[in-house]
């Protein structure tokens, strides 16, 4: 029973710790206060502190550094592998059920950066595009540049649940560019450059017949 009740003591703490963090508008990076200053401000003992703070270490909302104090997290509440894909076994069939998920989400979010993104979007969609085509034509590992044309277009949809869906699509593409039925390159940059143009020019209902053109080549 005693465990029982430390355990809710924990998560309590844990919820007044993000309170704290989104009152007091920390950023990512951002270093929060030292344990004595956390414990009379929460009104907490150290055990309990300690104990939030490792479960929330856990769920990455924030960072602790021995030696150097607790942080919030960089990418705060988002793991690199939410749902455990680097043990799946069959990586083929992995991509090719990703790709599936992709074509769920992907059309949606871009039809709402076409309606929704304002200038500065749609040339950060640009800018990120060419970032792409450069790295392709150069033969260099483009997924960095790649990752961040999904999270322009994903920022542009104006919707904040969005960008955390990022992962899902970024953690294809390592996998879809090294397979070889999928590192077609001129194929990869005409797509890009496709989607940007179509947001660029706020033609969501292009967007759906790209998509749709993309989704049967990837089924053939």
């Amino acid at each position: 029973m005693q465990n029982s009740k430390e355990k809710t003591l924990s998560q309590m703490v844990a919820e007044r710790i993000i309170k704290y963090i989104l009152e007091e508008n920390l950023q990512p990076g951002d270093k929060l206060p030292n344990e004595n200053v956390m414990c009379q401000r929460l009104n907490v003992g150290r055990s309990s502190l300690r104990e939030a703070m490792r479960a929330l270490a856990s769920r990455n909302v924030i960072t602790i550094r021995q030696g150097s104090g607790s942080y919030v997290s960089a990418t705060p509440g988002m793991i690199d592998d939410p749902f455990g894909l680097t043990f799946v076994e069959d990586k083929q069939k992995m991509i090719k059920d990703l790709i599936e998920i992709r074509f769920l989400i992907e059309p949606s979010i871009a039809a709402m950066a076409a309606i929704r993104a304002d200038a500065t979007d749609i040339q950060n969609i640009l800018t990120a595009c060419e970032n792409v085509e450069k790295f392709l034509l150069a033969n260099k590992n483009h997924t960095e540049k790649d990752i961040a044309f999904h999270t322009a277009i994903a920022l542009s949809s104006k919707n904040i649940v969005v960008p955390k869906l990022v992962p899902i699509i970024s953690s294809s593409i390592p996998l879809i560019s090294e397979s070889a039925k999928f590192t077609m390159r001129d194929e990869a940059i005409e797509t890009h450059r496709e989607i940007a143009d179509a947001i660029a020019a706020h033609d969501a209902m292009y967007l759906h017949l790209i998509y749709n053109q993309r989704h049967i080549k990837s089924i053939n």
